[in-house]
């Protein structure tokens, strides 16, 4: 009778650890699944990431091989204006920055753009039309620190503002680009590129910047 128990207690715990074993069997198996699929997932994610990441590169690339394309056009049709020191080019992170002496576009004082100027902006927004139509510009007013004395503005903000703005209404008005691309702001003194010490640095810091930003940047990034 002993030795029945004991033989029915063997099989009894045999079968539980046989159960137990094929659980535990089945749950490695349902395991390996679950990290398979983790695995695949992660490589999923991996290749969706890369293709992003390419994506972004190859967008980056194209919008600045147009701001170069501009770059290179612009040398060439204000070549008079860089040789004579009267404006430069200059590629930066908010994008393509022209700079033009304000004496180029206005008499001491005023904000009506003068007719010799006017061909220089004109000569900019045929390549703004051509080269880079998708790309957002800014125009920036910027003056030295002397203070308004004869010219009637309550202060250079203002004068660096109506710069600005006259130079916007010009190149909708007269050269034919879209408004929605534009944005007008006035500096007066206070982002200047030189010390006010001397005649030759005032007249750097008395300047006018046309801005070409990338295509997919709607606004200019603060200095």
């Amino acid at each position: 009778m002993v030795a029945k128990f004991a033989v029915i207690m063997f099989l009894a715990i045999f079968t539980m650890s046989g159960c137990a074993f094929v659980q535990k069997a089945k749950r490695t198996d349902e395991l390996e699944i679950e990290n398979q699929n983790l695995r695949a997932r992660i490589t999923q994610l991996q290749q969706e990431k890369a293709k992003e990441v390419e994506h972004v590169v190859k967008q980056k690339d194209r919008e600045l091989s147009e701001l170069e394309k501009a770059k290179l056009e612009l040398e060439d049709v204000l070549k008079r204006e860089i040789g004579n020191y009267k404006a430069k080019l200059e590629m930066t992170e908010r994008g393509l920055v022209i700079t033009f002496l304000s004496e180029v576009f206005f008499d001491s004082g005023k904000d009506v753009i003068r007719e010799d100027g006017k061909d220089s902006i004109r000569r900019v927004a045929e390549v703004l039309n051509r080269d880079v139509p998708d790309s957002n510009v800014a125009i920036e007013g910027h003056t030295d620190n002397q203070p308004i004395k004869y010219s009637g503005w309550k202060t250079n903000w203002e004068l660096s503002s109506a710069r600005a703005l006259a130079v916007l209404h010009y190149l909708i008005d007269d050269c034919g680009v879209k408004p929605t691309r534009l944005s007008a702001n006035g500096y007066g003194e206070f982002r200047s590129v030189a010390e006010n010490d001397t005649k030759e640095n005032m007249q750097k810091n008395r300047r006018v910047e046309i801005v070409i930003l990338p295509s997919k940047i709607s606004k200019v990034k603060a200095q």
